[in-house]
Protein backbone atom coordinates (compact mmCIF):
# COMPACT_ATOMS: atom_id res chain seq x y z
CA UNK A 1 0.00 0.00 0.00
CA UNK A 2 2.83 2.40 0.71
CA UNK A 3 4.74 1.87 -2.45
CA UNK A 4 1.58 2.45 -4.38
CA UNK A 5 0.91 5.62 -2.69
CA UNK A 6 4.16 6.60 -2.77
CA UNK A 7 5.60 5.32 -5.87
CA UNK A 8 2.47 4.40 -8.09
CA UNK A 9 3.60 0.67 -7.92
CA UNK A 10 1.61 -2.54 -7.42
CA UNK A 11 1.65 -6.01 -6.62
CA UNK A 12 -0.49 -8.80 -5.56
CA UNK A 13 1.15 -11.90 -4.49
CA UNK A 14 0.59 -15.42 -5.80
CA UNK A 15 0.48 -18.18 -3.19
CA UNK A 16 2.03 -21.13 -4.24
CA UNK A 17 1.83 -24.53 -3.08
CA UNK A 18 4.63 -27.10 -3.57
CA UNK A 19 3.91 -30.08 -6.03
CA UNK A 20 6.08 -32.32 -4.73
CA UNK A 21 4.21 -32.62 -0.96
CA UNK A 22 1.32 -34.19 -0.33
CA UNK A 23 -2.29 -32.11 -1.06
CA UNK A 24 -3.54 -32.13 2.49
CA UNK A 25 -0.32 -29.65 3.00
CA UNK A 26 -1.60 -27.40 0.15
CA UNK A 27 -5.24 -27.68 1.34
CA UNK A 28 -3.99 -26.69 4.76
CA UNK A 29 -2.20 -23.74 3.82
CA UNK A 30 -5.17 -22.32 1.70
CA UNK A 31 -6.79 -22.87 4.50
CA UNK A 32 -4.69 -20.44 6.39
CA UNK A 33 -4.41 -17.72 4.00
CA UNK A 34 -8.04 -17.09 3.92
CA UNK A 35 -7.73 -14.32 7.14
CA UNK A 36 -4.88 -12.57 4.30
CA UNK A 37 -7.33 -12.63 1.09
CA UNK A 38 -6.95 -9.13 0.68
CA UNK A 39 -3.60 -9.58 -0.34
CA UNK A 40 -3.41 -12.68 -2.15
CA UNK A 41 -4.65 -12.51 -5.87
CA UNK A 42 -4.66 -16.03 -6.48
CA UNK A 43 -2.49 -19.56 -6.12
CA UNK A 44 -0.07 -21.31 -8.12
CA UNK A 45 1.78 -24.45 -8.52
CA UNK A 46 4.94 -25.34 -8.55
CA UNK A 47 8.38 -27.73 -7.85
CA UNK A 48 8.69 -31.12 -9.51
CA UNK A 49 6.33 -32.19 -12.07
CA UNK A 50 7.30 -35.60 -12.39
CA UNK A 51 4.68 -37.93 -10.74
CA UNK A 52 2.86 -34.56 -9.62
CA UNK A 53 0.15 -34.24 -12.18
CA UNK A 54 -2.28 -31.09 -11.88
CA UNK A 55 -5.13 -33.24 -10.84
CA UNK A 56 -3.47 -34.60 -7.69
CA UNK A 57 -4.36 -30.96 -6.65
CA UNK A 58 -8.06 -30.57 -7.88
CA UNK A 59 -9.87 -30.27 -4.76
CA UNK A 60 -7.64 -27.77 -3.62
CA UNK A 61 -8.18 -25.64 -6.23
CA UNK A 62 -11.59 -26.13 -6.42
CA UNK A 63 -11.62 -24.54 -2.97
CA UNK A 64 -9.46 -21.73 -3.93
CA UNK A 65 -11.98 -21.00 -6.66
CA UNK A 66 -14.57 -20.98 -4.58
CA UNK A 67 -12.45 -18.81 -2.25
CA UNK A 68 -12.24 -16.24 -5.15
CA UNK A 69 -8.64 -16.63 -5.56
CA UNK A 70 -7.61 -16.79 -9.66
CA UNK A 71 -5.92 -20.23 -10.97
CA UNK A 72 -2.39 -20.50 -12.03
CA UNK A 73 0.15 -23.64 -12.47
CA UNK A 74 3.34 -24.44 -13.86
CA UNK A 75 3.51 -26.62 -16.90
CA UNK A 76 7.45 -26.09 -17.00
CA UNK A 77 8.77 -26.90 -20.99
CA UNK A 78 9.69 -30.53 -21.88
CA UNK A 79 9.07 -32.38 -18.48
CA UNK A 80 7.84 -36.09 -18.33
CA UNK A 81 3.60 -35.46 -19.78
CA UNK A 82 4.30 -32.31 -19.89
CA UNK A 83 0.91 -32.15 -22.65
CA UNK A 84 -1.22 -34.12 -20.59
CA UNK A 85 -0.10 -31.82 -17.35
CA UNK A 86 -1.16 -28.48 -19.75
CA UNK A 87 -4.52 -30.53 -20.72
CA UNK A 88 -5.42 -31.42 -16.88
CA UNK A 89 -4.46 -27.57 -16.20
CA UNK A 90 -6.90 -26.34 -18.68
CA UNK A 91 -9.36 -28.91 -18.97
CA UNK A 92 -9.84 -30.43 -15.50
CA UNK A 93 -8.59 -27.26 -13.24
CA UNK A 94 -9.28 -25.16 -15.24
CA UNK A 95 -6.54 -22.60 -14.93
CA UNK A 96 -6.88 -18.87 -15.68
CA UNK A 97 -3.28 -19.19 -16.47
CA UNK A 98 -0.62 -21.04 -17.24
CA UNK A 99 3.19 -20.74 -16.60
CA UNK A 100 5.50 -22.08 -19.28
CA UNK A 101 3.07 -24.16 -21.52
CA UNK A 102 4.91 -24.01 -24.38
CA UNK A 103 4.61 -27.77 -25.08
CA UNK A 104 0.68 -26.99 -25.72
CA UNK A 105 1.93 -26.73 -29.58
CA UNK A 106 1.97 -30.62 -29.39
CA UNK A 107 -1.90 -30.78 -29.34
CA UNK A 108 -3.73 -28.62 -31.61
CA UNK A 109 -7.21 -28.91 -30.07
CA UNK A 110 -5.50 -28.09 -26.63
CA UNK A 111 -4.32 -24.42 -28.90
CA UNK A 112 -7.51 -24.15 -30.31
CA UNK A 113 -8.93 -24.42 -26.49
CA UNK A 114 -6.65 -21.77 -25.15
CA UNK A 115 -7.59 -19.42 -27.64
CA UNK A 116 -11.40 -19.98 -27.26
CA UNK A 117 -10.83 -19.31 -23.48
CA UNK A 118 -8.38 -16.32 -24.08
CA UNK A 119 -5.88 -18.20 -21.56
CA UNK A 120 -2.55 -16.55 -20.69
CA UNK A 121 1.12 -18.25 -21.07
CA UNK A 122 3.62 -16.64 -19.08
CA UNK A 123 6.83 -17.92 -20.59
CA UNK A 124 10.27 -17.40 -19.33
CA UNK A 125 12.85 -18.21 -22.46
CA UNK A 126 16.28 -17.85 -20.41
CA UNK A 127 15.04 -20.77 -17.94
CA UNK A 128 13.38 -22.81 -20.61
CA UNK A 129 17.36 -22.67 -22.20
CA UNK A 130 18.82 -23.98 -18.94
CA UNK A 131 16.06 -26.35 -18.54
CA UNK A 132 16.12 -27.34 -21.96
CA UNK A 133 19.42 -26.24 -23.55
CA UNK A 134 16.67 -23.93 -25.60
CA UNK A 135 14.87 -20.81 -25.29
CA UNK A 136 12.18 -22.03 -27.13
CA UNK A 137 12.20 -18.93 -29.08
CA UNK A 138 10.50 -20.84 -31.99
CA UNK A 139 7.51 -22.01 -30.27
CA UNK A 140 7.14 -18.76 -28.92
CA UNK A 141 7.62 -17.07 -32.02
CA UNK A 142 4.63 -20.00 -33.26
CA UNK A 143 2.48 -19.04 -30.30
CA UNK A 144 2.26 -15.17 -31.12
CA UNK A 145 1.62 -15.93 -35.00
CA UNK A 146 -0.83 -18.29 -33.90
CA UNK A 147 -2.44 -15.53 -31.82
CA UNK A 148 -1.95 -17.36 -28.35
CA UNK A 149 -1.62 -15.06 -25.37
CA UNK A 150 2.11 -15.52 -25.05
CA UNK A 151 3.89 -12.98 -22.75
CA UNK A 152 7.54 -12.82 -21.79
CA UNK A 153 8.49 -13.15 -18.08
CA UNK A 154 11.62 -13.60 -15.78
CA UNK A 155 11.10 -16.47 -13.49
CA UNK A 156 13.24 -16.15 -10.58
CA UNK A 157 15.72 -13.14 -12.15
CA UNK A 158 18.09 -14.04 -8.87
CA UNK A 159 18.54 -17.89 -9.95
CA UNK A 160 18.81 -17.66 -13.97
CA UNK A 161 20.10 -14.23 -13.85
CA UNK A 162 17.55 -12.49 -16.06
CA UNK A 163 14.86 -10.09 -15.51
CA UNK A 164 11.96 -8.95 -17.62
CA UNK A 165 14.46 -6.75 -19.74
CA UNK A 166 17.07 -9.16 -20.27
CA UNK A 167 14.44 -12.15 -21.17
CA UNK A 168 12.62 -9.48 -23.83
CA UNK A 169 16.27 -8.63 -25.21
CA UNK A 170 17.21 -12.24 -25.79
CA UNK A 171 14.07 -13.02 -27.17
CA UNK A 172 14.40 -9.92 -29.56
CA UNK A 173 17.88 -11.55 -30.38
CA UNK A 174 17.10 -14.49 -31.46
CA UNK A 175 13.88 -13.90 -33.67
CA UNK A 176 15.13 -10.31 -34.75
CA UNK A 177 11.34 -9.27 -33.48
CA UNK A 178 10.19 -5.80 -34.60
CA UNK A 179 8.94 -2.83 -32.66
CA UNK A 180 5.36 -3.76 -32.84
CA UNK A 181 5.98 -7.36 -32.27
CA UNK A 182 7.55 -6.72 -29.05
CA UNK A 183 4.56 -4.02 -28.10
CA UNK A 184 2.34 -7.21 -28.96
CA UNK A 185 3.74 -9.04 -26.51
CA UNK A 186 3.31 -6.62 -23.74
CA UNK A 187 -0.12 -6.21 -24.67
CA UNK A 188 -0.65 -9.43 -23.90
CA UNK A 189 0.76 -9.29 -20.45
CA UNK A 190 -1.22 -6.76 -19.22
CA UNK A 191 -4.34 -8.75 -20.85
CA UNK A 192 -3.53 -11.72 -18.90
CA UNK A 193 -2.66 -9.41 -15.53
CA UNK A 194 -5.19 -9.83 -12.95
CA UNK A 195 -5.86 -6.66 -12.73
CA UNK A 196 -9.70 -4.87 -13.47
CA UNK A 197 -10.58 -4.07 -16.78
CA UNK A 198 -10.34 -0.09 -16.49
CA UNK A 199 -6.60 -0.56 -14.90
CA UNK A 200 -5.96 -3.17 -18.12
CA UNK A 201 -7.20 -0.14 -20.71
CA UNK A 202 -4.94 2.38 -19.06
CA UNK A 203 -1.67 0.67 -19.28
CA UNK A 204 -2.50 -0.82 -22.90
CA UNK A 205 -3.32 3.01 -23.61
CA UNK A 206 0.09 3.92 -22.42
CA UNK A 207 1.35 1.30 -24.87
CA UNK A 208 -0.34 2.49 -28.05
CA UNK A 209 0.63 6.10 -26.98
CA UNK A 210 4.55 5.37 -26.65
CA UNK A 211 4.33 3.23 -30.14
CA UNK A 212 2.45 5.16 -32.16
Amino acid sequence: MDAHARLGVRAQLIMCFLRDFQAEYAMATLLESLPYKEWIAGVGLDSDEKGNPPRKFAAVYERARQEGYLLTMHCDVDQDDAVEHIRQAVEEIGVDRIDHGVNILEDQRLVELVLARGTGLTCCPISNGFVTESMKAEGIRKLMDLGVRVTINSDDPAYFDGYVQENLIALQEALQLGREELAQLQRNAFEITWLPRPLKDAYLAEIDAYIS
